[in-house]
């Protein structure tokens, strides 16, 4: 998974990024977490999985919203004190659980390669009854 940590000039984003990227290759994750800045979204957008916007962007929610939807990039604002969060597990965790979410209520779940999978309850339920 590609995650692209966005702030207004790149320095803080650089920090989560960073943070992000030691506590998943702790877990064994093979995310790719890089800092990226407002004027520099529209492009790195085109290789983000994942974008986690400081708090200090959410003037620009709706916005970056929009962009990450049309290329299919998932959005989570970062909230107020992420800065406190030195060895980036909290981070992880908050991109942990926008990767559980869909929208469609279907479960999604990460594979041994830390990609998200959706898993069809139909299917899932099929499979129980046999």
């Amino acid at each position: 998974m590609r995650i692209l940590v966005v702030c207004g000039a790149g320095a803080s984003s650089t920090f989560v990024a960073q943070r992000v990227r030691h506590a998943a290759q702790a877990e064994g994750l093979p995310y790719l977490a890089f800092a990226g800045t407002e004027q520099s979204l529209p492009i790195d957008l085109d290789s983000a999985d994942m974008v986690l916007v400081g708090p200090h962007m959410a003037h620009a929610m709706d916005r970056i919203q929009h962009d990450a939807d049309w290329r299919g990039a998932k959005i989570v604002l970062l909230p107020d004190d992420i800065f406190t969060d030195l060895d980036g597990t909290r981070t992880l965790a908050l991109v942990r659980a926008a990767v559980a979410q869909d929208p469609d209520g279907e479960a999604v779940v990460e594979d041994p390669d830390g990609e998200a999978v959706v898993e069809d309850p139909d299917d899932a339920a099929a499979a129980a009854s046999r």
